[in-house]
């Protein structure tokens, strides 16, 4: 892992494979580890250069302000564009989970030469807060027992690794990964306080930016190949969502995981890293 200078921020990263094959950019949801060790590791054996990277206000990237971030979406966006002229491997097939597919579709819209390929994995085409009436909205019931847990000392790295456990039980993730995964985002979290924290672990500080204008009636404009990747049983971002993006950009290929909830299981690699190389 190390940090790269690209739009004025720095942006930690980590690559695998080799330097001169293609590039595929993972941008993270909000860090780099919502994209699994066995999938980027599939990628570069495919014969690609896998460059996961940490969204602002995330492990190793520029943390200013979690709490009130003086940034757009659009600016996260830049970033990923900047990032690829950094890194020398563009046009890049470009990947985004979760919030990062929200980071994912509009730099596809803003910046098209930028990108030659389109992952989107258990995203959706509008902005945080109240969804379109075509959209399926987050689960009321899962989201009532996500948000009446009491938060845990955020200074005590097993306090956190628990919460994150019990939180990948009620989402329906492997909480045994959710656990490992947590720590490793706790290690790199650049302080105990609370907004770094919680921006690293929940991404909370993406329901703070300003995402307008918004994008889903320019996903018609998106020209590049595109997969559509989504967890059958995420209780998030449900399925719909994805089934509405795969709609709505011409071509695009959707792939549901019958097994997944909102993360990507270490047993979807091989199958993910196969739609992703076909294309391109």
């Amino acid at each position: 892992m190390t940090t790269i200078d690209a739009n004025q921020v720095t942006l930690g990263m980590e690559s695998f494979g080799d330097d001169d094959a293609p590039l595929i950019l993972l941008a993270g949801g909000t860090t780099m580890l919502s994209w699994p060790d066995a999938l980027c590791e599939r990628l570069a054996a495919g014969g690609r250069r896998v460059v996961r990277y940490d969204l602002r206000d995330s492990g190793e990237s520029t943390t200013a302000d979690p709490g009130a971030p003086a940034y757009t979406l659009r600016d996260l966006a830049a970033d990923a564009a900047a990032l690829v002229d950094a890194l020398g491997g563009g046009p890049a097939h470009l990947g985004g989970i979760g919030v990062g597919g929200m980071v994912a579709q509009t730099a596809a819209l803003d910046h098209p030469g930028a990108f030659s390929a389109l992952t989107l994995v258990g995203t959706r085409a509008v902005a945080p807060g109240k969804c379109d009436a075509d959209l399926p909205d987050h689960d009321k019931s899962t989201m009532k027992r996500l948000f009446t847990r009491p938060m845990p000392d955020w200074s005590d790295r097993e306090a956190v690794a628990d919460f994150a456990t019990g939180r990948a039980e009620i989402l329906g993730d492997d909480p045994v990964a959710a656990r490992a995964i947590a720590a490793r985002i706790w290690d790199r979290t650049p302080s105990t306080a609370p907004p770094a924290q919680v921006a690293n672990q929940l991404g909370t500080v993406f329901a703070k930016l300003n995402c307008k204008p918004r994008w889903r009636e320019r996903l018609p404009e998106i020209e590049v190949s595109t997969l559509v990747v989504h967890g059958r049983r995420d209780p998030f971002f449900p399925v719909g969502n994805g089934l509405a993006i795969a709609r709505e950009i011409s071509g695009a290929r959707l792939l549901v995981l019958e097994k997944a909830a909102t993360a990507i299981p270490d047993s979807a690699a091989g199958e993910l890293a196969e739609a992703m190389l076909t294309l391109g």
